[in-house]
């Protein structure tokens, strides 16, 4: 190699060109660096195809993507060419040659710069346009189809006289493609003037005329096009006043025209529209004259009569017109306003009963009777009783219930039910092939009677253990697809899953046909990038007949297959058909409905119960909305997740439009077999935006809406201190008028900024009901107790302050359960259960029932005008609250045949047996206080065998146990079995459970763990 010489810093070294292997080499990277890049971008798509082909709803993701790339290649086509093309003509239309000016000189430099690459700067401009408007369009797939689908309402708008289906599938497009046509004009005009000025077409300081010919034309013609579209936004305009929102103080978010808008704003839209016009004609007759002077002129004069007649005009049209005598001004549109929104809501059938709160039966005996039939008292309250759940059916760690609970019909009766799922974050040893591999589902439907309890204060469980058993005949027991299971899991190749563990391991491996093969190499290497976990690719736990399971949630299946469906936030399941399937409710809604106020669905379906549980929250596809409809029942198969969407509403055109988008994805409703529909209920979601809107739509009179003398609001939940609104209950109830009680769905209203009761609203929930849908409401015209002023009457008898300070004292503490209203023979009844939880019991137990019964034709100051009880059971609080004993329950409380009853063991001995020792207690203290030493004898003996008997069973239970412990994987023993006592009872009686001794040998069971006393049955003496 020559010396290149030398210099300050050493000598210099001349680097030789590298060598072909080092080329080839690094030519080599490049290409697998960019085929790695495509093949990370490539995974998503190509696992989002092999999802939906598992799902049978390929069709939807192929309509979706083909809609998306069709408007992408479209509009970024359209606006590429449209710059491009502006672009390209500027240049065409340069001058030869610029003046000699400094300023064409300094841009000379510029020009100079940009004339070798002249054809890659447009089609890098052109290309970047052209990409941003496309992304940009491919977002607006669902306008484009229900614009193309769209089937009309058959409704007409009064003001226009145009189909519904104009505002709700139409004008959304028009004002896209408007959108779209400002944007393309905006950018070209931008691109030709900025080309004019670089190739000397537009001049500022240089002298002579300021512009070209050919660039006043150029630039007139693209101004021309603006104002064009102007216009014909000025045009549409006028039909979006009908669903234009604005704030009146006679709705919340009033949408609709308003006297101002059909009398000053309608006008001048359509002044402004002939202005713009005219104003457009001007600017493309430059092509001739040559001169902006009159389309100058034309623009200003636009934008003046903008402000003056769009603007300042209505304002004082609003000032000096309306607001001297508003109400009747404004009648004619709150009447419309009225009209649409109640038909948009479905609540255009409901019309307020008068319901005096004054009783129409005044015997005693015969209101005693009549509170057995007037309802099944639900006293399992779903949104408690889920730790009591967890407690006693668990049984294992990495199982685990929802936090609110469902309620459903089996036998028709009322029954919670809750689904025993897997929970990832209970495994005893966590790594990637037990959280992936071995625990893979949950086990078992866990149900209770709602309106029963046993002697200890806990459910009565109609299905349970592990595999359950009990009242459901035999059924596929294993959840693989739940709402707490959100992580992916494989299954069916070589590697076993835990079934569930009884006495040992049970092993199993999934038969079902749901999820994506991982069989071979590539399928395995996308699911290795789309979910960042490389031992897809490589893992030995992956073989034949191995199978991907995700998007595992109920709402996240239907959502995918059904991206134009908002979700009810409550998806409940039911045994049906020998499996259990998740119901899935789901509805089509518009923003676009004329004249119907809009809501905003996440406030209008917060309640006390989806406040901090983002699981119950609705799936919005829009959240300002002004027409719902629950059109679309869907299931989800727990075992291997299939799908189905069946058409509910079959009326509802938004459902018909998707269904032309999206042929063959609903079925009909004759596929919903009786099975299934007897279990389909009024979903919750819907019937609390209608409540909502209730509170202002139950007035239909212009002039008392306007007024807001009749407002209602949804009260706060009495029993919580959040403030959140009271829930809406499922009740089985019989409204007045009705000869038998109806599965319904209930809730009160209050008068606005008052706590009294304003009315009652229930819907017939029952989807076998040939009144499904049914919205009853009484408006109460008498001074009756709301829900906050029960409660806080409750709060303040003397036998629930001892109650809450003894139930303190055993350092327990007390949650008051759904607070029920029903209607009975012209008054009210108010029924509340009341659970005590201990530290060392960590679930609640029903320990007593509230009951209140109003009735107001008594007069003030009279003691029976709102009685109000505290009694240990449900049979009990309605004797005392009527003062007489109601009639003893003929029938068992279950239509199956009485069998024998297996001796008692394990957990269920150690229940009896704490329940013994409580009530042997009790009998005791009770002696102790009248001085009968006999009888404290004789309740201090039953209290030693009762413990004894404790003793007994805790230590069987322990024995039990003890295989399944060995077997457990890490060791892990099992949980769930209910509380036991915190030291073993001692056969001398001188401990009591919860660990402490009295001072006279006598023992007290935990107060945590305590009976109520007598057996709290909703069905004793309650007909419920």
């Amino acid at each position: 190699m020559p010396d290149r010489g030398g210099g300050p810093t050493g000598p210099r070294i001349r680097v030789g060109r590298p060598s072909r292997r080092a080329r080839t080499l690094l030519m080599t990277l490049g290409v697998l660096a960019v085929l790695a890049m495509l093949f990370v971008m490539f995974a998503g798509f190509w696992t989002d195809w092999l999802w939906y082909r598992s799902v049978d709803y390929s069709s939807v993701f192929t309509t979706t993507l083909w809609t998306k790339v069709g408007m992408f290649a479209v509009f970024g086509l359209l606006m590429g060419l449209a710059v491009g093309l502006n672009i390209w003509l500027a240049h065409r239309l340069r001058p030869p040659l610029s003046a000699m000016s400094l300023e064409q000189q300094s841009l000379d430099r510029y020009r100079m710069g940009v004339a070798p690459y002249k054809k890659w700067v447009l089609l890098a401009i052109t290309a970047l346009v052209g990409l941003i408007a496309g992304a940009s369009a491919a977002g607006q797939w669902r306008t484009w189809l229900m614009w193309v689908n769209g089937v009309a309402f058959g409704e007409k708008d009064p003001q226009f006289g145009m189909d519904v289906a104009f505002y709700a599938f139409d004008l959304p497009w028009y004002r896209f493609l408007l959108g779209f046509g400002f944007a393309a004009t905006v950018l070209s005009l931008i691109a030709a003037a900025l080309t004019h000025y670089l190739y000397g077409g537009l001049r500022v300081t240089s002298p002579g005329a300021r512009a070209t010919a050919a660039a006043t034309g150029h630039l007139s013609v693209l101004l021309g096009v603006f104002v064009s579209l102007k216009a014909v936004a000025y045009w549409l305009d006028r039909y979006g006043l009908a669903v234009k929102s604005s704030d009146f103080k006679a709705a919340g978010n009033w949408t609709g025209l308003r006297f101002v808008d059909a009398n000053a704003y309608l006008p001048a839209k359509t002044i402004l529209f002939c202005i713009a016009v005219i104003c457009a004609v001007l600017f493309f007759a430059t092509l001739w004259r040559r001169t902006w002077q009159l389309p100058v002129i034309g623009f200003g004069l636009m934008v003046l009569s903008a402000i003056l007649i769009g603007g300042l005009y209505p304002a004082i049209v609003q000032k000096f017109q309306v607001q001297p005598n508003e109400q009747a001004k404004e009648a004619p549109y709150i009447k419309k306003n009225i009209e649409a929104t109640r038909k948009a809501y479905a609540i255009d059938g409901t019309v307020p009963e008068n319901y005096s709160g004054k009783a129409t039966v005044k015997a005693k005996e015969q209101l005693r009777k009549d509170a057995d039939a007037a309802a099944s008292y639900r006293l399992v309250d779903p949104n408690i009783v889920s730790p009591t759940f967890q407690q006693l059916e668990q049984k294992r760690k990495y199982y685990q219930f929802p936090v609110t609970l469902d309620v459903d019909r089996y036998d028709g009766k009322d029954t919670v039910v809750g689904l025993r799922e897997l929970n990832i974050k209970g495994i005893p040893k966590r790594n990637w092939i037990n959280d992936h591999f071995t625990y893979t589902h949950g086990y078992g439907a866990i149900m209770a009677t709602g309106t029963s309890v046993d002697a200890t204060g806990s459910p009565v469980f109609t299905e349970s253990g592990l595999p359950t058993s009990g009242q459901m005949p035999k059924y596929e027991q294993r959840i693989y697809y739940g709402e707490k299971t959100e992580q992916y899991s494989i299954v069916g190749g070589p590697q076993k899953e835990l079934d569930y563990e009884a006495n040992g391991e049970r092993t199993t491996s999934y038969r079902g046909d749901s999820g994506v093969s991982l069989s071979n190499a590539f399928n395995r290497a996308a699911y290795a990038v789309a979910f960042s976990e490389p031992q897809i690719l490589y893992s030995g736990a992956i073989g034949d007949g191995s199978r991907i399971l995700y998007n595992r949630t109920p709402k996240e299946r239907v959502e995918a297959v059904a991206p134009w469906l908002t979700i009810d936030g409550d998806a409940y399941p039911a045994v049906v058909g020998g499996r259990i399937q998740w119901i899935v409710d789901a509805y089509t809604t518009t923003n676009g409905y004329p004249y119907a106020s809009r809501t905003t669905l996440g406030d209008s379906t917060a309640d006390s119960l989806t406040a901090g549980n983002q699981a119950r929250t609705v799936v919005a596809q829009q959240n300002q909305v002004n027409y719902i409809r629950n059109s679309v029942k869907a299931t989800v198969d727990a075992y291997d997740g299939t799908v189905k969407l069946y058409q509910w509403d079959t009326k509802d055109p938004v459902l018909k439009t998707w269904m032309k988008a999206f042929p063959g994805t609903v079925e009909p409703k004759s596929a919903i077999s009786d099975d299934l529909k007897s279990h389909l209920r009024y979903p919750q979601d819907m019937f609390k935006v209608q409540r909502e809107l209730l509170t202002r739509y139950h007035v239909r009179d212009a002039a008392q809406f306007y007024s807001g003398s009749d407002a209602w609001q949804v009260p706060a939940d009495p029993t919580k201190k959040d403030g959140n609104a009271v829930p809406p209950y499922y009740l089985s109830l019989r409204m007045p008028g009705d000869d038998q009680q109806r599965f319904s769905l209930t809730t009160t209203f209050t008068p606005n900024g008052r706590p009294n009761l304003g009315a009652f609203m229930a819907v017939d929930a029952d989807a076998d009901s040939e009144e499904y849908g049914r919205i009853r409401l009484l408006r109460v015209t008498s001074d009756v107790p709301g829900p906050a002023q029960v409660q806080s009457k409750l709060n303040s008898l003397p036998d629930v302050a001892t109650f809450v300070r003894d139930m303190k004292g055993a350092d327990s503490e007390i949650e008051y359960g759904n607070l029920l209203t029903v209607p009975m023979d012209g008054g009210f009844l108010y029924v509340e259960p009341v659970y005590a939880q201990g530290r060392s019991a960590l679930y609640p137990l029903l320990k007593k029932v509230a009951v209140s019964y109003i009735d107001a034709s008594k007069p003030e100051g009279d003691a029976t005008k709102d009685t109000t009880v505290f009694e240990n059971s449900l049979a009990g609080a309605l004797n005392a609250v009527f003062g007489v004993e109601g009639e003893a329950p003929t029938t068992p409380p279950s239509d199956t045949p009485t069998q024998p009853r297996p001796p008692v063991t394990g957990d269920a001995a150690l229940k009896q047996a704490i329940a013994d020792a409580q009530k042997a207690y009790e009998d005791g203290e009770a002696a102790l206080k009248k001085g009968d030493w006999e009888a404290y004898g004789k309740a201090q003996r039953a209290l030693a065998e009762a413990l004894q008997q404790a003793a007994r069973a805790d230590a069987e239970r322990k024995a039990a146990d003890q295989p399944a412990q060995g077997s457990a994987p890490g060791g892990q023993a099992p949980s769930g079995a209910p509380a036991k006592p915190a030291d073993a009872a001692k056969p001398d009686g001188t401990a009591k459970p919860d660990g402490t001794a009295k001072p006279d040998g006598t023992a007290k069971p935990d107060a945590a763990a305590e009976p109520a006393g007598a057996a709290q049955s909703g069905a004793e003496g309650s007909g419920g």
